[in-house]
């Protein structure tokens, strides 16, 4: 089932407002177990869990930023 473009809108932000920190928080706890690597292994780890992140919701942040296609604009 496609989401409309307003729910995609509508979870688009509560993944960025809340889901986003909360998986900033889990991934610096998450490097901060192994015992502290070298500066360009973790700038890697959080490069990687950085594009990670996005890749389940690619579906849902498509086409956010342009107009409602639904809408029309017939002024």
């Amino acid at each position: 089932m496609a989401l409309s473009y307003k729910a995609r809108r509508r979870w688009s932000l509560l993944i960025l407002l809340v889901g986003l920190p909360l998986y900033i928080l889990v991934a610096s706890w998450a490097v901060t177990l192994l015992d502290r690597p070298n500066i360009l292994i973790e700038l890697a780890i959080y490069i990687v869990l950085g594009i990670v992140w996005a890749l389940p919701f690619r579906a849902v942040f498509r086409g956010i930023g342009q107009a409602d296609p639904g809408r029309d604009d017939k002024d």
